[in-house]
């Protein structure tokens, strides 16, 4: 035992006496985090972004009017009233997201596709595809003001007055009507009629009456799920688990080449004289991994709880299991590549690499509810997407000690994996 303390506290020393490096160690995943955090704040207190785009209106009927106007006065919106020409290099360009169209007869064909669906207007929509979420927001804001535009018009508009003339003669010239049919039909659309009039006089008479008219049928409320209704969604709590997991992972690197630097040194050989059993050496390795990497975690979501209002809203044990099963996987990670490597340059390079892969299919870089869905499965092999998700479960999720049972578990696993492998491939008499 005092064998692999003694191990041990060299290890220690050794890391923490390069002060460079430690502070490389922790001050990057802060800043960067930090960064990540800013990037995707989401707080309330601050005005929320609108999107840029255009809007050509080649129809000029009062629709399209209504349609304009609406669009206009959306908070989600920054529209702007541009040729077609100018509009869609603007979005090439990057500086729209799109450029919605209302071609000539649009509002028109609109209104009498209410009642004949197969004959539809288009409505043109080009888009930046790199800023591909905006096409939702634009399509369904069109829709709602669309329809808006549409029901105004029907019910007091010159539109909605020629559309009812036009339907009566329709259904009174039909025979393919029986009496009973066309008697409510035409009783129908004599009550439009006479609320079109009504409204009409209203609006003559300058009154302050509002005209009835579709609308959206309903309002919405949100509400943030997080640990409580009280506390809202911190994104520096995600971006702090992602940048930790990275650079934690790469303090493993380190210590993986430190073992090769240690054998291309001949230290490696010195070890291997004194009467240490192969036990001893590879577990000093991997608890003095593990407790680097528990103190730079430790150190990290300090900074992030002093400075960044991230809370430990879920399990402490449960954040604490996490924290030690983490540490456990970056010893043994450090202690694969030291196994499977050969020259500390060739494997630092591909460690980075394999290093980076893991971080980004785990979600730390972005998170991971926004991958295709076949990725999303595939991410659930990797050990980083359980660090990040049991990190984020125990912050801002606010969930109980049984969430952090399963990444616990699979973390646990792989570290045992990869200690079984370097074990295999370490190569003793080198």
């Amino acid at each position: 035992m005092s064998a692999l303390t003694a191990l041990l506290r060299n290890d220690l020393v050794l890391y923490f006496s390069n002060r460079r490096a430690l502070i490389m160690s922790i001050a990057a995943p802060i800043a960067i985090a930090a960064f990540f955090g800013a990037l995707f704040d989401s707080s309330s207190s601050k005005k929320p972004v609108r999107v840029p785009i255009a809007v050509v209106d080649e129809d000029h009927s009062d629709i399209a009017q209504r349609i304009v106007t609406g669009m206009k006065a959306d908070a989600a919106l920054e529209v702007q009233e541009l040729p077609a020409a100018q509009a869609a290099l603007l979005v090439r360009g990057g500086k729209l997201r799109a450029v919605l169209t209302l071609p000539a007869g649009f509002g028109e064909q609109a209104a009498l596709a209410l009642f004949r669906p197969r004959d539809k207007p288009v409505l043109a929509i080009e888009y930046d595809p790199s800023q591909a979420m905006a096409l939702a927001v634009v399509r369904g804001l069109a829709m709602q003001y669309v329809m808006q535009a549409v029901g105004e018009s029907l019910i007091s508009g010159k539109l909605g007055e020629k559309f009812v003339g036009d339907a009566r003669s329709g259904i009174e010239r039909s025979a393919n009507l029986n009496e009973s049919t066309r008697r409510e039909l035409l009783t129908l659309f004599d009550s439009v009629d006479r609320l079109q009039k009504q409204g009409s006089a209203a609006n003559g008479a300058g009154s302050p009456t509002v005209a009835p008219r579709f609308d959206m049928p309903f309002t919405t409320r949100e509400q943030e799920v997080t640990s409580g209704a009280d506390r809202p969604y911190n994104s520096y709590a995600h971006a702090f688990a992602g940048m930790g997991v990275q650079f934690i992972l790469f303090m493993g690197i380190d210590l993986g080449i430190g073992v090769l630097l240690a054998r291309r040194l001949g230290l490696w050989k010195r070890l291997r004289a004194a009467p240490l059993s192969r036990a001893t050496l590879l577990a000093s390795r991997i608890v003095s991994g593990s407790v680097i990497a528990l103190v730079l975690l430790a150190i990290i979501y300090a900074a992030a709880i002093a400075f960044f209002g991230v809370r430990i809203d879920g399990s402490v044990v449960g954040m604490v299991g996490i924290a030690i099963a983490f540490a456990l996987l970056t010893s043994t990670f450090g202690l694969l590549i030291a196994a499977l490597g050969k020259t500390p340059e060739a494997t630092r390079g591909l460690a980075i690499f394999a290093t980076l892969l893991l971080v980004m299919l785990g979600g730390a870089w972005v998170p991971s509810f926004v991958f295709p869905e076949w990725l999303q499965k595939l991410s659930l092999f990797v050990p980083t997407r359980w660090a990040v998700d049991g990190l984020d479960a125990m912050t801002w999720r606010g969930l109980g000690a049984d969430a952090a049972i399963a990444p616990i578990g699979v973390l646990l696993g792989f570290s045992a994996l990869f200690a079984a492998l370097a074990v295999w491939r370490f190569d003793w008499n080198e």
